[in-house]
């Protein structure tokens, strides 16, 4: 996003965040943010005793790269800039980042889960399966203390649990929870492959996860009817997102990343270029214009084809017709 560094690179980023990390908390133990972001990289690409590596295509490994990477900026700009004001620390900053590296990680199945079709099927409870994990990951990195803290403030990356309900004792710990979730909508909506993403990899998943297609009592409900109509309704959700989420939720935490770019917010100026490209391909119903196809960092190797196959087979099931066709539009 900001052109430069590799978001897709594991070394890359690890380099990125721990050079931040050392520059905000200078003398602070390295190790166990080192061996996190590891662990993190075997656990997304299937290396990882007793699970499967990410098959999702719109949450992969690059995404909870860039997410950590936000993460690590917030923090450092929120550090850097409250010299006279409540510290995180570097100890509680190191449990964000974590938190951070595997706020995703309910979407990976485990090896007796294999006969689950694909990671999104988690969708509507993968940040309470991510909070499981993390209770399991925290006691092995020397950190178990911080499991009552993680597992709470990764939910400020979902929506399974309401942010009023989370409650944490030090107000520190709910900034570092409000960061989390900022990295996390910064990242996805800043991406500037955005919104190819959200048309042909979100929709996906909102299939497989029954979010965008649901069969109930009353029939079939229908929220998305295919990738572009995800992507017509994506410039309400981000209104919204940046209003609400952001801003009143969050408290503007997205204004942290500002110091250390001299008042700028490259986050936030690309999620400006995305609403307003959006919105002129809306007007002039330009979709074709949407060419971008960036790579997908899943341990699938051909997984577009195969999310494809599983999304067309999830709408037949649902709607009980062995014919019916699967539209982009």
């Amino acid at each position: 996003m900001t052109d430069t560094i590799q978001v897709s690179s594991p070394a890359a980023v690890r380099e990125a965040v721990l050079e931040l990390y050392a520059d905000t908390w200078p003398g602070a133990p390295r190790e166990t943010l080192e061996a996190a972001l590891r662990d993190f990289e075997r656990l997304f690409t299937g290396q990882a005793p007793g699970y499967l590596g990410v098959d999702t295509v719109y949450h992969d490994l690059q995404h909870s790269q860039d997410v950590v990477l936000a993460m690590a900026r917030l923090l450092a700009g929120y550090e850097r800039s409250h010299p006279d004001g409540p510290k995180l620390g570097a100890e509680r900053a190191l449990v964000a980042l974590i938190t951070a590296l595997f706020h995703d990680s309910g979407y990976i199945r485990e090896v007796n889960e294999a006969a689950i079709t694909n990671g999104a099927v988690f969708t509507r409870n993968h940040v309470t399966r991510s909070a499981r994990y993390l209770a399991k990951y925290l006691p092995n990195a020397g950190l178990g203390h911080w499991v009552p803290v993680a597992t709470r403030i990764v939910h400020f990356t979902g929506y399974e649990v309401s942010l009023d309900l989370l409650r944490v004792a030090d107000p520190r710990d709910r900034l570092a929870g409000q960061l989390l979730g900022t990295a996390d909508m910064l990242a996805q909506m800043a991406d500037r492959c955005y919104l190819e993403k959200c048309r042909d990899r979100l929709y996906a998943e909102f299939v497989l996860g029954d979010v965008a297609v649901h069969a109930g009592r009353e029939g079939v409900k229908v929220l998305y009817g295919s990738g572009l109509d995800l992507l017509r309704q994506t410039p309400k959700f981000v209104s919204y997102t940046i209003e609400n989420r952001l801003g009143t939720a969050f408290g503007h935490a997205y204004r942290h990343v500002e110091p250390l770019y001299g008042g700028d917010n490259p986050y936030m100026n690309a999620i400006r270029q995305n609403v307003q490209f959006l919105a002129q391909l809306a007007r002039n119903s330009r979709w074709p214009m949407l060419r971008r196809n960036p790579p997908v960092f899943t341990v699938e190797e051909n997984a577009m084809d195969g999310v494809r196959a599983l999304l067309v087979r999830h709408l037949k099931d649902v709607y009980g017709a062995p014919d019916v066709a699967v539209s982009p539009t």
